[in-house]
C-alpha cells in the first residue's frame, strides 16, 4: 500500500545490538580474568546491582586482557562512532572505564543511567536461559502522561523495550538512557561486562 504521509522519525534514541564474531575465544580470557578479579575482590563494589557482584573498574592501562577485549569490539565501537558522526576534529572517543557484573540467581540491577558519559554498553559472557532481561525506560516524560493501550507493542507505543541477552551479544546505548535488569531466575549466573565511552575535547594546536 502507497503511504500518503511522510513517516519521520525524529529525536530517536539508537541503540546498537549485536552478536560480536568468534566471541568463544575472547569470553574465555575474559572469563577467567574476572573470576580472578573476584577472588581478589570477593565482596565487589555497590552500585545498581542487587545482591549481585559488581567487580572494580578493570585496569585497563596495565592489563592485557581488558586491552584484547578492546581489540575485538572495536570494529563495533567506529561502526556506531560513524553513526553518530560526532565532529573528530574536536573530539577525542575516550573509553573512560569497564567493570564486570555477576548476578547469581535471584540477583538483579536498579534503574540507573550513566552520567558524565555519552555510550554505555553491556557484553555478556554468560547468558542462561531466563537470566534476565535488560530493560530500557522510554526518556521522554511528556510520554507517560497519557499511554493508551495499542494491539501490538512498537517501537512508538512501547514504554518499555526489553533486550533478551545471549552469550557474545554486544549492546550499546546512550549513557543517558534509564535501564534495568531483571531478576536472574535461572540457577546459573549472568556475567556482563560493562563499560563507558566519552567525548573529550581535543588541545588547541598553537
Amino acid at each position: 500500500m502507497n503511504r500518503k504521509t511522510n513517516l519521520i522519525k525524529w529525536f530517536s534514541t539508537p541503540v546498537w545490538k549485536t552478536v560480536i564474531d568468534d566471541y568463544q575465544s575472547i569470553n574465555k580470557v575474559m572469563m577467567e580474568y574476572i573470576n580472578n578479579l573476584r577472588k581478589q575482590n570477593p565482596d565487589g563494589i555497590k552500585r545498581s546491582n542487587l545482591m549481585g557482584w559488581h567487580s572494580k573498574n578493570f585496569d585497563l592501562q596495565n592489563h592485557k586482557e581488558p586491552k584484547l577485549f578492546i581489540d575485538k569490539i572495536y570494529p563495533y565501537l567506529k561502526e556506531m562512532n560513524e553513526d553518530m558522526d560526532w565532529d573528530k576534529e574536536k573530539y577525542n572517543f575516550v573509553l573512560t572505564e569497564m567493570w564486570a557484573i555477576i548476578n547469581p540467581k535471584n540477583a538483579s540491577n536498579a534503574e540507573h543511567t550513566h552520567p558524565e558519559n555519552v555510550i554505555s554498553s553491556a557484553y555478556y559472557l554468560k547468558a542462561p536461559k531466563d537470566c534476565g532481561n535488560l530493560n530500557f525506560i522510554d526518556p521522554r516524560i511528556a510520554s507517560s502522561m497519557r499511554h493508551v493501550v495499542s494491539k501490538t507493542n512498537n517501537d512508538f507505543t512501547s514504554n518499555i523495550l526489553r533486550i533478551k541477552p545471549e552469550e557474545g551479544m554486544l549492546v550499546l546505548f546512550p549513557s543517558w538512557l534509564t535501564h534495568s535488569v531483571d531478576p536472574n531466575m535461572s540457577s546459573d549466573e549472568r556475567v556482563v561486562i560493562s563499560f563507558n565511552i566519552n567525548l573529550r575535547y581535543k588541545e588547541a594546536k598553537e
